[in-house]
């Protein structure tokens, strides 16, 4: 799987010299490619939304395009063809409003995704539709959300499949290999010092952590540091709160990891760090859900209440 993401995301990144010498756009709807411009005629293929086309000739209200239908594999060639379709649905650079139809329909194909019985291949849809919005409209408002937005989703699949295997369990360092931060520093790198290169760097923190602490306490250690270390680099990140809670979070788990691993001498620093960063998180972000989180581990702590474990009284 992840060999495939590789292609889709080179893909992605290389395809223009395929439309170089043509007018470029980009499908925000399903659309039949026939034979030659007339609805009577031959149907070739299916193009999705979010796929590239190259406009190579015009003829009344059609145009005859080259389109990118599939992306390479690890088994299989990519598919290109080229015939006609109806000049409709088609978002140019030169289109009003392009990033915002381009951004909408990729908002709609995620929702559509996220549903339980949702289109088949609307996650695929909505990654284009997110990375095209960028890549056509660089100077849009939205140029930097959907670029994020194609990475999460990117993410978010890699992420699954990496700590889906045996490897991704234990420590980091033992996987074969990490979740794919290629997109990700691609935003990090375009639209640095916003929210988006902000949430990007968090999300590398993934590939830091531990897929299971197995009841020991060197990775909620370092996990603990990884996240301070965000927090202080990234104070007004929209995801600092969530840092500082994920840090406070492993400082309190280590105040009953310690005590199993016979290291009492430890459970003192580790619960005043656990509350010294809770304290924070409620001082720095009062308004936040992960205050309200901190205030209820800063109870736990105060009242002796494990907060890792199964343990009961």
């Amino acid at each position: 799987m992840r060999f495939r993401h590789r292609l889709l995301i080179a893909t992605l990144l290389f395809a223009a010299p395929l439309a170089f010498a043509a007018e470029r756009g980009v499908m925000v709807r399903v659309a039949q490619i026939y034979l030659s411009p007339d609805a009577a005629s031959a149907k070739i293929a299916t193009i999705d939304r979010g796929r590239e086309v190259a406009v190579l000739e015009r003829s009344r209200d059609w145009i005859r395009v080259l389109a990118t239908l599939a992306e390479p594999t690890e088994t299989a060639e990519g598919r290109d063809v080229s015939g006609w379709i109806r000049d409709r649905g088609v978002v140019r650079a030169s289109t009003p409003n392009g990033d915002k139809v381009l951004f909408g329909e990729a908002v709609d194909s995620e929702a559509e995704a996220s549903r339980r019985r949702g289109r088949k291949g609307a996650d695929k849809d909505a990654f284009r539709l997110y990375y095209r919005a960028s890549e056509y409209f660089p100077q849009s408002p939205l140029a930097g959300e959907a670029l994020y937005r194609a990475a999460d989703i990117r993410w978010q699949v890699d992420r699954a499949d990496v700590l889906g295997r045996p490897s991704g369990r234990g420590d980091p360092r033992n996987r074969l290999y990490g979740i794919d931060d290629e997109l990700m520093k691609q935003v990090i790198k375009k639209f640095s010092h916003t929210k988006w290169s902000d949430l990007a760097a968090y999300h590398l923190l993934d590939n830091k952590l531990c897929g299971d602490w197995q009841g020991e306490s060197k990775c909620p250690e370092k996990e603990a540091e990884v996240y301070e270390k965000y927090a202080e680099e990234h104070p007004q990140s929209p995801a600092a709160p969530e840092a500082l809670f994920n840090a406070a979070f492993r400082r309190a788990a280590l105040v009953d990891l310690y005590k199993t691993e016979g290291k009492s001498g430890r459970v003192g620093e580790a619960k005043a760090k656990a509350t010294a960063l809770a304290q924070r998180l409620i001082a720095n972000f009062p308004q936040s859900d992960w205050a309200n989180r901190a205030q209820t581990l800063l109870y736990k702590l105060d009242q002796g209440i494990p907060t890792y474990g199964t343990a009961v009284e």
